[in-house]
């Protein structure tokens, strides 16, 4: 009998979300902050270094006080979420997204403007901090030129010092006003006619003033007279402050970007949503509705955490629905085994979902491990990336295992599918009657003929040789390192018409600015990206800006990187890497057994390598997201060795005890064919949208994803053909040392097995 109240509950709910999402859907894309990567903006990061001579020490409270300091300044740029970190001893990173003049921004934040009021002997008489709060603001003088007009705190402290001025007599009746003055500066020789840079004015004082207003006169267009208020409302900075990496993207590249990224995520999706649906049948419809709460569920919940949608952040978002998908093919292909070992749907449901958790648990575990290691040691985008991965994993997790649970589980026991087990893709041809008391690692499957372990020393072969070859061209030829590695500048252009090497290299010759490090890319050629050793500073950045700006009426993106944070990222490559690595082997460890941790991190080292052999080949530039793939693409990686040492240890249990050679290739064959239809199917959704990105996705986020698309490639194969198969070999030489065999036996081909 079927029970409607199940289907009335399930479309009930899927109402209700749909109401939910489709009112709040569009107010939480609105609220969503955007990375300076898809509004435009810059971000730049600053050694914090002592500005006095006399042991000052950069310690967290000077750090505590130039964040402050820079806060302030910040506001007057009215830029409405400023992200300022700490990081390290002595570092600051700052991140203005969506600001208008970067190059006003740039000078604002560490142009010093410290105040004072001198006299010739260069005594201090005043100081910035004599100012009334906000008490600079611009003026103009009696002649109608900009000047700046000053509020002072104590009127009383004025009147002194001018009579101390007056006191002085002639021709030292001199208050000279300095921004920026640097001790060792002869003032004397200034107020005498000797140009200084550091002088406002100096005007003679030859009566005492009681009143605290001054008027700073000097050469000033308008801009430059509210650039100084500024500077002198937001107080002078603690500390001196010097770039050390810097990036910047014109707001136009930024809205192209997103644009572009969300249209390959659009197409990605909808084609992952496609084949849920032709291959799993009613599952996959359930699937395609809880992917869609999936999306919902992360914007909603990064917007809660007022986090910083970047263009990682967003690859991340589309990757987490494979991850996800993942999840429910690895149910839905155990829900397909029970049914066709002559359960009922009802049975098969519960026995599947069951079943498939441990598996769907552990790789999830693992890939959020490697998430968590590329946050502590990525950069701001790369942390953008992995905190949007492991948000994708957890919500994915919560979707594909309780919520389609649960809906499908609502159709399963309203009875409606008791005898139509073609709506889960099962034949009724392919069913045995339960009599046969036949087990589900018992099944035939397609791959039967495939006799994984007798051939495992050709895989080993293949991947010697690789590596072998790998080496070599890695030595020969090397990586074509970005400047997050190789330290320099990179500036990439786009222009609406075909751009040349030439015509980039003559522009950039315009500036001082040689080199032969020029790619041009683009459907038509209208991307054009340099590179250069010279680490160029903010004034040179801004004409670069300005010229690019007046040729192609497009304000290039212009990164540059210190040789020591370049090294700093290699560093911190490596250990993340090795980190990772160490992590996987404990948590694998512990869940399975060491003999199937170190083949696992082994598989994993193999694909990262050849990843970089890949680039090393195709001269692909290898920059910080670089390394976001690698990890991303061990996480990935592990996830399927996981699944399949989960089956190999199902497969183990069930023989209680492996006494022979045999046992333990049939342990592994066994595996392997129950999950190949699993891991194909969840590489074909993880490479539709990774092509979605790829093809259709920004330029910016190309190479990025090509590691992705090679990496999980590879690491299908290593999952499938070496870790399981160096774990037969370690576990058979475990059985030759304690004397249950003496030698290998010859692995009994496919077709002795018994068939079902």
């Amino acid at each position: 009998m079927v029970k409607r109240s199940r289907i009335v509950a399930f479309f009930l709910i899927l109402i209700l979300f749909g109401s939910l999402a489709g009112t709040t859907t569009k107010g939480i894309l609105n609220d969503i902050k955007l990375g300076l990567d898809l509004q435009g903006g810059f971000e730049v990061l600053y050694d914090v270094e002592p500005i006095e001579k006399n042991g000052q020490k950069i310690d967290n409270e000077a750090l505590k006080s130039t964040v402050s300091a820079l806060n302030e300044r910040i506001n007057v740029l009215g830029v409405s979420e400023p992200n300022i970190q700490i990081e390290g001893e002595n570092r600051i990173r700052v991140q203005l997204a969506g600001v208008t003049d970067q190059n006003e921004a740039r000078e604002l934040l560490s142009t010093e403007a410290t105040l004072s009021f001198r006299d010739v002997n260069d005594v201090q008489l005043m100081g910035g901090a004599d100012l009334a709060p906000k008490g600079a603001k611009p003026s103009f003088d009696q002649n109608g030129r900009p000047s700046v007009s000053l509020k002072l705190k104590d009127a009383n402290k004025f009147k002194e010092v001018t009579q101390r001025i007056v006191k002085m007599g002639e021709p030292n009746n001199i208050l000279a006003i300095w921004l920026d003055f640097e001790e060792g500066k002869d003032s004397f020789k200034a107020l005498n006619g000797v140009e200084n840079e550091h002088l406002i004015s100096a005007p003679r004082v030859s009566q005492v003033f009681n009143q605290d207003t001054v008027s700073i006169e000097g050469s000033f267009t308008v801009e430059e007279a509210q650039r100084l208020s500024d500077l002198l409302n937001a107080g002078s900075l603690p500390v001196k402050l010097t770039e050390v990496y810097s990036t910047s993207v014109g707001a136009q590249f930024g809205e192209q970007a997103l644009n572009k990224t969300i249209l390959g995520g659009i197409v990605g999706i909808a084609i992952i949503f496609l084949f849920m649906i032709v291959y799993y049948r009613f599952p996959g419809f359930i699937a395609t509705v809880t992917l869609s709460i999936y999306i919902f569920l992360i914007l909603l919940i990064f917007d809660w955490m007022n986090g910083v949608l970047t263009l990682p952040g967003i690859a991340a978002l589309i990757l987490g629905v494979g991850m996800a998908v993942d999840a429910n093919i690895i149910t839905y292909e155990r829900i397909k085994e029970e049914i066709r070992v002559g359960r009922t749907i009802k049975s098969a449901f519960q026995a599947g979902s069951r079943n498939s958790f441990t598996s769907i648990f552990d790789a999830n575990i693992t890939t959020i491990l490697v998430a968590g290691v590329l946050f502590f040691y990525g950069t701001s985008s790369v942390k953008g990336f992995a905190t949007m991965l492991i948000i994708s994993i957890l919500v994915s997790f919560l979707t594909a295992v309780y919520g389609s649970r649960l809906l499908l589980g609502l159709w399963v026991n309203s009875n409606l599918f008791n005898k139509r087990p073609s709506w889960f893709g099962v034949k009724k041809s392919d069913i045995h009657d339960i009599a046969e008391n036949i087990d589900t690692h018992e099944l035939a499957s397609k791959f039967d003929r495939f006799d994984f372990v007798k051939t495992r020393k050709i895989y080993y072969y293949i991947s010697g040789i690789l590596m072998a070859a790998g080496i070599i061209i890695v030595s020969v030829f090397g990586l074509n390192l970005g400047i997050d590695f190789s330290s320099g500048t990179r500036v990439e252009i786009h222009t609406n018409d075909a751009l040349t090497k030439e015509e980039m290299k003559s522009e950039l010759a315009t500036l001082n600015i040689e080199t032969d490090d020029i790619v041009i890319s683009g459907n038509n050629q209208e991307i054009g990206v340099a590179r250069f050793k010279d680490v160029l500073n903010k004034e040179e950045i801004a004409n670069l800006k300005a010229h690019f700006h007046k040729k192609f009426g497009f304000d290039p993106t212009v990164s540059t990187v210190s040789p020591t944070v370049g090294k700093e990222l290699a560093i911190n490559a490596l250990k993340a890497v090795g980190i990772a690595s160490i992590g996987i082997i404990i948590y694998v460890s512990i869940r399975f057994e060491m003999k199937m941790a170190v083949p696992a991190v082994l598989a994993l080292l193999h694909d990262a390598f050849l990843i970089i052999v890949f680039f090393s080949i195709t001269r692909l530039e290898v920059d910080v997201t670089f390394i976001a793939a690698i990890l991303t693409v061990i996480g990935y990686s592990l996830n399927d060795t996981i699944v399949t040492f989960d089956r190999m240890r199902e497969n183990m249990q069930k023989k209680k005890r492996l006494k022979s050679f045999d046992d333990i290739a049939d342990v592994v064959n066994s595996a392997l064919r129950q999950v190949m239809v699993r891991s194909i199917n969840t590489v074909l959704t993880v490479i539709i949208a990774i092509l979605g990105i790829l093809i259709f996705g920004s330029e910016s986020i190309r190479n990025f994803s090509i590691a992705l698309l090679v990496g999980t490639l590879i690491g299908v194969y290593s999952s499938i053909f070496l870790a399981a198969q160096i774990w037969v070999d370690w576990k058979g030489k475990e059985l030759k040392e304690k004397g249950v065999i003496k030698t290998e036996k010859v692995v009994r081909k496919s077709s002795d097995e018994p068939q079902v």
